[in-house]
């Protein structure tokens, strides 16, 4: 880490061509030989912790209202208050306080965090998301500092966990306004099909910029300063135009109010990515998430991606993990996948699988519904999914390009329904990724509370509770970028409508059905790597078939000669059970199957006394020419998972 430790000792570099020289053949952490070995766990630094937990008591769920204070002000408890708190103000989270939870995302089973963008925002606003960068060289100070990115990498090295940013390339934040008399207005335009004139950059309070540059104002580095970098082009509709085409709509449209990119100008392409070599270099990072690729070319991605992954195979980082968010569903996310090629690794399960995945999950679909997207020739996706190396499965995330803006825990059955998805997204090919909270059931407050809360179901603050649970956000504008300074106008925006109290318990039971499925992956490679397949199930001596939602639903994963047999219940308040069908020909009449999980055993290895224990061998019997084994009885909304070879 001498480079990192060089550049930390300065100043952050005004100029990426100028000021930086990047290392070459200089020891950093290896990539993983397969991504597919990894478990991503997806979370907002702002809305995850604070380091600070030990301040507030742990919330008790039985006792929500106790954990909804009155204002200091005398004020009691606003529903409209707290959802103002989550739209548009920073919680407090922080770099720190990711590392301070790095035993609970280990003991969890995560293998790879992946963060939210943390470069430096527009001080004056009060986009806690990060996609809305004033500085690519710089570490938003509301998160941290460079060094502490550095160590948080470092300490998850130490553990053997990776570390994904979140990155933007495709557009900067509102850094400039039109001139005013641009057709809409000078913050938000009009598209045009051409190009509006350059206005003015803004100063750290948003207004006209006078003078040169300092460091809060404008855009840095000096690079992207330059006018000829920007489309130019207004706000437009975002999903107008052909995938394929380069200068559709889509791809040249400000993101609202961010504006765009124009990666074809002489220098710009080449200019973003060295500023995301940069952090590279410094932090030792083991991946990109890549925001908005839809919004670029197919040609600027395949430049982007292309000198991103050689930069890292050239410091040894020869798997360097580039997965793209590609919005449209899977017909888009495969078009990108097809023409990046080796370029791209994966792309997210954002589009038709994530509502599928929940739905099966739920019991509400029927399983083919999820499980056809895996085979070539039945889902436009399906060549891809099927390498299992080539897509990021998603249940939840921070915005659902797709369906309602609920996370799946706020319309399941029981609490720990998250287990049957979890298992999917686990024990089918693919690389899973946890979004922060599923494990904590985070999905808002009671069902009879939302009638309250406005836009439920619409707005994407609902997807990002702060797990620390804040009693207050920061101050908005610059006035928060001094963490003492709190808006107690407004109560923090904790985990399911409460302030002050956090949720990270280990004893929560879909923390510890999560953490006993990732155990288990990790320990047999035919869940990461084995061939899929779904199981036909029979009832009461009727023919073999593929159940009804609702039912249990089967698969094996198959790996030479070992195959593993995964069982998972969806039904959130009945026992369910069946015959499934194994492989005859590696399970002869009279060998035996041998449960190696059960998930309502793991949330109670002690008082446990319920069917398919651990450790019980179940005998392949024949029917019809079929190989099967008997499963009764299985809990709602748990798992089982047998093997050949224990």
């Amino acid at each position: 880490m001498a480079f990192a430790d060089d550049i930390l000792s300065r100043q952050r570099p005004a100029s990426i061509r100028r000021d930086i020289h990047l290392p070459r053949r200089t020891a950093y952490y290896p990539s993983p030989v397969d991504w597919r070995d990894e478990v991503i766990y997806f979370l907002l630094v702002d809305r995850f912790s604070d380091g600070r937990e030990d301040t507030r008591p742990l919330l008790d769920r039985r006792y929500l209202a106790s954990a909804r204070p009155a204002l200091p002000s005398g004020e009691s408890w606003r529903w409209d208050r707290w959802a103002e708190s989550g739209g548009d103000r920073f919680q407090g989270g922080t770099i720190c306080g990711i590392t301070s939870k790095l035993d609970y995302l280990e003991r969890l089973g995560i293998t790879t965090i992946w963060l939210s963008p943390i470069c430096k925002q527009r001080s004056h606003l009060d986009t806690y998301h990060g996609y809305a960068i004033q500085d690519f060289l710089d570490v938003d100070p509301r998160f941290g500092t460079r060094q502490d990115l550095v160590d948080l990498v470092r300490a998850a090295h130490e553990r053997g966990m990776r570390v994904l940013l979140d990155i933007v390339f495709q557009h900067s934040g509102p850094n400039w306004q039109y001139p005013p008399d641009t057709p809409g207005g000078a913050e938000m335009p009009r598209y045009t099909s051409g190009h509006y004139p350059f206005g003015n950059w803004v100063d750290a309070t948003g207004a006209v910029l006078t003078g040169a540059p300092d460091i809060d104002d404008a855009a840095w580095p000096d690079e992207v300063r330059n006018v000829d970098y920007y489309t130019r082009a207004g706000a437009g509709d975002l999903g107008a135009g052909d995938i394929g085409d380069p200068l559709a709509e889509h791809k040249r449209t400000d993101f609202f109010t961010l504006r765009d990119f124009n990666l074809d100008a002489a220098g710009a392409l080449t200019d973003l990515a060295l500023c995301y070599k940069y952090w590279i270099a410094l932090t030792d990072c083991d991946g990109f998430r890549l925001d908005t690729l839809k919004h670029v070319s197919l040609e600027q991605a395949r430049n982007f991606c292309g000198t991103i992954k050689e930069f890292a195979a050239n410091l040894g980082k020869t798997n360097f993990f580039l997965v793209g968010e590609v919005a449209g569903g899977d017909l888009a996310a495969t078009r990108y996948l097809d023409v990046l090629d080796r370029n791209l690794n994966a792309a997210l399960d954002i589009g038709e699988m994530r509502l599928a995945l929940g739905n099966v999950a739920k019991g509400a679909s029927h399983p083919r519904t999820y499980f056809d997207g895996f085979v070539p020739g039945l889902a436009v996706m399906g060549s891809h999914r099927n390498l299992g190396s080539r897509h990021v499965s998603i249940l939840d995330d921070h915005d659902h390009v797709f369906g309602a803006k609920r996370r799946f825990a706020a319309d399941a059955m029981t609490q720990h329904q998250a287990t049957v998805a979890t298992a999917l997204q686990f024990f089918t090919l693919g690389i899973p990724c946890i979004y922060y909270g599923t494990e904590q059931g985070l999905g808002g407050p009671e069902p009879s509370e939302r009638q309250w809360l406005p836009e439920w179901g619409r707005s994407d603050r609902y997807l990002r509770e702060a797990m620390f649970g804040p009693l207050h956000p920061r101050a908005s504008g610059r006035a928060g970028l001094d963490d003492t300074t709190r808006d107690t106008s407004l109560p923090g925006f904790g985990p399911l409508g409460t302030a002050g109290h956090h949720c990270f318990d280990e004893q929560y039971p879909t923390y510890t059905r999560i953490a006993a499925l990732a155990a288990l992956r990790a320990s047999f490679p035919v869940l990461r790597h084995g061939r899929q397949y779904l199981r036909p199930i029979a009832n009461f001596g009727q023919p073999f078939a593929i159940p009804a939602a609702g039912e249990i639903v089967a698969w094996s994963r198959i790996l030479d000669d070992e195959e593993a047999l995964c069982i998972v219940n969806p039904h959130g308040i009945a026992e369910r059970g069946g015959d499934v069908i194994v492989d005859a020909a590696l399970n002869r009449p009279g060998a035996t199957l041998e449960v190696i999980l059960n998930t309502a055993q793991a949330s109670d290895p002690h008082g446990y006394t319920g069917p398919h224990p651990v450790g019980q061998k179940l005998p392949v019997k024949v029917r019809d020419g079929a190989s099967y084994v008997e499963i009764r009885g299985l809990p709602p909304a748990e798992v089982l998972v047998l093997t050949n070879r224990p």
